[in-house]
This record gives structure tokens, sequence and C-alpha cells, in this order.
């Protein structure tokens, strides 16, 4: 039984050498932006709202794209924007998708539900510029994010929604409710209604859909509890579920195979 739910979902005191992480995010990202910029690939600070975190980056394999990949990062929502991110869509382009990365406003000064507009508005917006197929793939809140799209009743328009071929969130929160308990939620602003609201393993998932909930095995046991909770729950709402953990990784490295076109999350994500 969890009794500390601020240490629950604390993951940095719980990672050797946790503060090298976001710099070598963010030299890897930078990296994969001039290599496709280079290409004339690429096309960045795309506005997607009113607003300048409302952006998102779009990177462009080199032939015609199969379809749309959008990766959502993650800081439960309070923290980073897509800059860090940039070097997890290489794996889908090498394979030939169209990848978007948007930023969006953190709390406090937005919701999560309002959070989730947002990034509806971004999926649709870069809808717009690729056709085919859509595959949602995003971190921690991140993974929250891609999930509730994939909700009946979340914010992705109907016709954006009908698109969806595959949902992979990676270290996702998908039952919010337990965050009230923790110290974040002074930030957050959770109640119990917007809680219930913004949880995907509450909700019913778009009929035919396919969802891989991916989790480090060494992850913090809330977060290996969240991801086989969102493969349980929606497998017995009619989507076809997996939930994979992936040996040796942690909270901070098991979004590292995206940059790998060959590897399983990245082909499962983008065949």
């Amino acid at each position: 039984m969890i009794s500390d739910w601020d240490d629950a979902y604390a993951n940095a005191p719980h990672i050797a050498d946790a503060e090298v992480f976001p710099p070598l995010w963010a030299a890897r990202a930078a990296e994969f932006v001039s290599e496709r910029r280079a290409a004339r690939r690429s096309q960045m600070d795309l506005a997607y709202g009113e607003g300048e975190r409302r952006r998102l980056d779009l990177f462009l394999p080199n032939d015609a794209p199969k379809g749309l990949v959008v990766f959502v990062h993650g800081g439960f929502w309070m923290r980073f924007d897509k800059s860090l991110w940039s070097h997890l869509a290489e794996g889908p382009v090498r394979r030939g998708w169209a990848v978007a990365l948007p930023s969006y406003t953190l709390a406090p000064a937005a919701r999560v539900r309002d959070i989730g507009r947002e990034i509806a508005a971004a999926i649709a917006f870069a809808g717009t510029r690729v056709d085919g197929p859509i595959a949602l793939t995003g971190h921690s809140a991140g993974g929250h994010l891609a999930a509730r799209m994939a909700c009946v009743d979340g914010p992705l328009a109907e016709s954006v929604r009908r698109r969806l071929a595959r949902v992979a969130p990676i270290s996702g929160l998908f039952d919010l409710r337990p965050l009230m308990k923790t110290k974040m939620n002074d930030t957050l602003g959770l109640d119990e209604a917007e809680a219930v609201a913004e949880s995907p393993a509450l909700k019913r998932p778009q009929p035919g859909l396919v969802l891989t909930a991916w989790v480090g095995a060494d992850e913090r046991p809330e977060f290996l509890r969240q991801s086989d909770l969102i493969a349980n729950v929606w497998a017995g709402l009619g989507a076809a579920t997996r939930c994979l953990r992936i040996s040796g990784c942690h909270h901070y490295d098991v979004i590292a195979d995206l940059s790998d076109a060959e590897s399983p999350m990245t082909t499962a994500l983008a065949p």
C-alpha cells in the first residue's frame, strides 16, 4: 500500500545520475534538428493557436509521408517544451513517417483539461499538413495526453479521431486521482471532478483502437501500475491492447528507443 504519494511519482531520486539526462536530451535534439534542417525536411515553430507556447515542430521524411506521428512531451504538465525531444522523431522519420512535436501551456497557467484541448488543436493542425493515418505517443504526462486524445469523449474532433491508427503512451499516467494526494497538486489544481474527467482509464477508447503501453521495467511501481491499468481497462472496452515492460530501463531512458528506426517501440508505432 502506498503511503507517500510524492515519492510514488518521484523519478529523479531513484535514478542514478539523473541530472545528466536533460542536457543529453538537449544535445541529441539539437543534432537531429540540424540534420533535418540541412536536408530541408523540417518546419519549425509552427503556430497551431494563439499564445507563445502553442507551437510545434514538424519533421518530414525524405519521401511522401506514410502518415503522421505526434509525440507529446512530459514533465507532469508543468515543465519542458518541444525542443528537448526532437531526436525522438528520428526513428519514425527514418521509417517514412512525418513527426510533429508540440509545446503547450504549462500548469499553473493552464489546467490539465485545457492542456488537452491544446494538444487536440496541435494534432488537428498537423493533420492538415500530413495526410494518412495518425499515431500518437508521449512520455509520462505526455502519455496521458496521447491516451486522452483516443477517448470517445476526448477533445479531438471526430474527423481527426477516426484517423487514429495507434496510440503508444510511454510511462503514462492514466488515472489522475492519486495525484490529488501529492504536493504537485498545489500547481496542478486537480479536483475530483477534473481528475475523473481527464483520466483515460475511466473513459471509453475510440472503437477499433490499438494501444501499446510501454514502461521501463525498472520504473517506480506506480508507473508500472498505471501502464498495466490502461491496458487492462481498455482491453475490456474493445481496444486491442498490450503493456510491454522494457528490461533494464527507467523513466528517463525508456524513451530512447524512439530514436532507433528498428526498435520494437518504433516499428510498432510507425510500421
